[in-house]
């Protein structure tokens, strides 16, 4: 049995964290973010996103839920079914899930796109790198040569042959006033957050209440599995989607574990 006693907070790999340790999942987010504030890939107010996330993951059980699994087949299906869709990545997408994202991408036929609030040309420059690294073939969000509407800040800078002309998006891990603005453009939205009740998956037209770690490689399973799907098929899958089910779902189980 594991000593978890001898187990240091500080790690430099994540090879280094037993994957018994009954906090494992948490351990390892904390070192990918920590690890991406040192590369330059994640800002330092990152980590107060991935802790406040870390606390609704607690109450969710550290675990997929049944209605977030349904979601995730359900943003699986529509990435399958869209003509232009784009995975949108900032800083903490980044540093825990680069490969997991490029294989989503490489399965569903989706960009992969940078956009920042904090944004840099060497946040830029480091983030696309970093997914080349993990397999990205192509990375957009260099160019910026659009805005989204209605949106002041640096994240209103998007490519005009990504985000800008994307018929559906993920956005994960993202503030709501960036999503509202893509809800605005009648894009359809996929949103991963683990808060039920904050405005980016109460304003998506598919919220996901999960961790990313969890997320991203079940929607690609599911593609696969959907890949010889015809479009019949596929479009029932959307169309069989409660939202508002799946919202209530998981604020039942953070407020009474069920």
């Amino acid at each position: 049995m594991t000593d978890y006693e001898t187990v240091s907070a500080e790690v430099e790999d994540e090879e280094e964290i037993p994957e018994d340790h009954p906090r494992y999942q948490d351990l390892l987010t904390r070192h990918r973010i920590e690890e991406g504030v040192e590369k330059g890939i994640t800002h330092l107010q990152g980590m107060h996103a991935e802790g406040r996330g870390s606390a609704f993951d607690y109450l969710l059980g550290e675990e997929t839920i049944p209605s977030a699994d349904e979601a995730e087949r359900v943003a699986a299906a529509h990435l399958l079914l869209a003509d232009r869709p784009v995975l949108s990545i900032n800083g903490n997408v980044a540093a825990l899930v680069p490969g997991e994202m490029v294989a989503l991408a490489e399965v569903t036929g989706a960009d992969l796109e940078v956009n920042l609030f904090n944004r840099t040309p060497e946040r830029i420059a480091a983030i696309a790198d970093h997914l080349r690294e993990h397999g990205a073939e192509a990375v957009k969000g260099l160019e910026a040569d659009a805005r989204i509407p209605n949106l002041d800040h640096q994240r209103a800078k998007v490519d005009a042959d990504g985000i800008y002309a994307a018929d559906v998006v993920l956005v994960p891990l993202e503030d709501g006033d960036r999503a509202e603005a893509l809800d605005e453009m009648n894009k359809t939205e996929i949103v991963i957050d683990l808060n039920p009740l904050s405005r980016s998956p109460q304003v998506a037209d598919v919220p996901i209440v999960d961790n990313i770690i969890r997320a991203v490689p079940n929607m690609t399973a599911h593609a696969r599995d959907l890949a010889a799907a015809d479009e019949d098929e596929l479009r029932g899958i959307v169309e069989g989607f409660d939202r508002e089910r799946a919202l209530e779902n998981a604020e039942d189980r953070i407020r009474n574990g069920v």
